[in-house]
């Protein structure tokens, strides 16, 4: 690996780092897609939610640490990690109330990827009365806290505005790849006060859009203890390598942000609206197995063959709304000569711990 792409690895792993290693680690052996497509789906849409709302919510965060708008052409270059945390209520979820077909029989509680780690209860995929494929609900991580590394610019424009950008090609991580671009918007209100120049403290609106775009390889085979019969063009040994999980996540901030601007300190804070989204697409091909019922007196049974397979246009689409509602913060800034380093502390249904280093001029 060369030095550049070593440095866009280490600068993005902390942004791919949730997704990733969760789905690389975790979804290694996708056992409960093993089922229907829309059964399999509606598993790992409970499963997955709590770190890609912890993660949407930091996607959402890092945006301001005043609410002071540069002057026409100043400009700051800003890093932050926001780390979202996921509430210890979203450790668990009940397998019977996620809508499950009657062909999957499973009860009791099971981890989400962010609960304990331990083995979920027994799960069987069944046709009638005959068992297909018997597994256990994967395990979590135990993992809380999703870490967002955002690198961001601001340049002053006229009238008290402050455009903000974020932006990250698409860059290839382990097996999978991400990417990410975000737009901001800081407009001053204290400019519309007399005397606003004498003023200690600003008051702007903000808005800020980001969308970060994402694809993880997933590993789903036949079962061996299972007959397999498939005839071409199915190769088990090369048709089930193109497995993918596209994931695209979103976030939307609106808020209303006070700053009190002291030579050296400023402090700050904001309250407005947030709302995070997620969407996932597979892709790729799927063994599924399926019921032979040969001629009495044989027995039925199971099988993989080309009829079980599914292809990702038979998964229906997940959209995941994470959360919706009041966000507010608020934090601290030292600014030394063009040296900014900030924290904040955010409180929202997925609550966020922010900070950062920058350079601002003017």
């Amino acid at each position: 690996m060369d030095k550049i792409q070593l440095k866009k690895t280490m600068a993005l792993m902390g942004i791919f780092l949730a997704i990733n290693i969760a789905l690389k680690a975790q979804f290694d052996n996708v056992d409960f897609l093993r089922s229907a497509p829309a059964d399999g789906a509606k598993f790992l849409q409970a499963y997955i939610s709590p770190w890609t709302n912890a993660f949407g919510a930091g996607l959402s965060s890092g945006w301001y640490n005043t609410a002071k708008p540069h002057k026409l052409g100043g400009f700051d270059i800003t890093t932050s990690i926001n780390v979202g945390m996921v509430p210890s209520s979203e450790d668990q979820f009940d397998i019977s109330k996620i809508g499950l077909s009657s062909a999957i029989t499973a009860t009791g509680m099971t981890s989400t990827i962010s609960g304990p780690d331990k083995a979920g209860p027994a799960m069987s995929y069944k046709s009638g009365s005959y068992t297909l494929a018997s597994f256990n609900a994967p395990p979590g991580t135990g993992w809380k806290m999703i870490p967002v590394p955002v690198a961001q610019v601001g340049i002053g424009l006229p009238l008290g505005t402050e455009l903000k950008g974020r932006f990250i090609p698409k860059i290839t991580i382990k097996d999978g790849d991400v990417s990410l671009w975000g737009v901001g918007l800081l407009h001053s209100i204290t400019q519309y006060f007399p005397g606003d120049k004498l003023l200690p403290f600003d008051i702007s609106l903000f808005g800020g859009y980001t969308k970060l775009e994402g694809n993880v390889p997933l590993n789903l085979k036949p079962d061996l203890s299972v007959t397999q019969n498939f005839t071409s063009p199915i190769n088990p040994s090369t048709s089930f390598e193109d497995q993918n999980l596209n994931m695209e996540v979103t976030g939307l901030n609106l808020s209303a942000i006070a700053s009190l601007n002291l030579p050296v300190v400023t402090f700050y804070g904001g309250l407005g609206y947030s709302k995070t989204k997620t969407a996932m697409v597979f892709e790729g091909n799927y063994p599924t197995p399926v019921l032979v019922t040969p001629a009495l007196p044989a027995v039925p049974y199971a099988e993989y063959n080309n009829s079980g397979v599914k292809t990702g246009k038979d998964f229906p689409k997940m959209d995941i709304e994470n959360f919706s509602g009041l966000r507010a913060n608020i934090g601290i800034r030292l600014k030394l000569a063009v040296i900014t380093i900030h924290a904040d502390y955010t409180r929202a249904q997925y609550n966020i711990v922010s900070a950062g280093l920058g350079l601002s001029f003017r």
